[in-house]
């Protein structure tokens, strides 16, 4: 049981009340996340602004929401992992059979995209010290210098999300429900 409030527009600090405002006509509820950011204004609007510049990155929708989940999985987040399950299935319009390989942690048939993902898990595994093998790779694929570094944006955003969650222990919303993951323990 987390110690950590999840906070509404009402009973939020001042401060966080318009964002959440926000974030609730955004989304048409208010995500728990949300709530658990509210306790520090400054870091729910860290968040959103971080959110809104990956929108104006010069990666797709749907390479954004793939960067999103890959981190997700990396960092054993469940609430994210959920809720950018969601979001990549049904607004970014990512197939199936690539939401279903990053919840897996199987291999994506599209090259490009198995470049990006296998990218994004390097960053996160070795915490941002990729080879120059790997970097090759990435822009062998297609990518650019600007996306690697997008990349590293993206990263930025989930750190702070799938930490957050992690100390919260954020309650999955209702509507995530059925992409509901666990991440997987080895026994050792």
């Amino acid at each position: 049981m987390s110690e950590f409030t999840i906070y509404t527009k009402e009973n939020a600090p001042q401060a966080s009340q318009p964002l959440l405002a926000d974030r609730e006509k955004k989304y048409g509820f208010l995500p728990n996340l949300f709530g658990a950011f509210a306790g520090s204004p400054a870091v729910l609007e860290a968040y959103i602004s971080i959110s809104n510049l990956l929108e104006k990155t010069s990666l797709t929708p749907q390479e954004q929401q793939i960067v999103l989940l890959t981190v997700s999985v990396e960092n054993g987040c469940e609430y994210c992992v959920a809720a950018h399950s969601m979001v990549a299935r049904m607004m970014a319009k990512v197939p199936s059979e690539i939401v279903d390989a990053l919840r897996s942690g199987t291999e994506i048939t599209d090259k490009k995209i198995n470049a990006l993902v296998n990218f994004t898990r390097t960053m996160v595994q070795t915490r941002g010290h990729a080879s120059q093998d790997d970097l090759r790779r990435f822009f062998d694929s297609g990518y650019t210098q600007a996306q690697a570094l997008e990349v590293i944006l993206g990263i930025t955003m989930k750190t702070l999300s799938n930490y957050t969650n992690h100390i919260v222990d954020t309650p999955l919303d209702k509507a995530f429900e059925a992409e509901e993951w666990k991440k997987q323990t080895t026994g050792v």
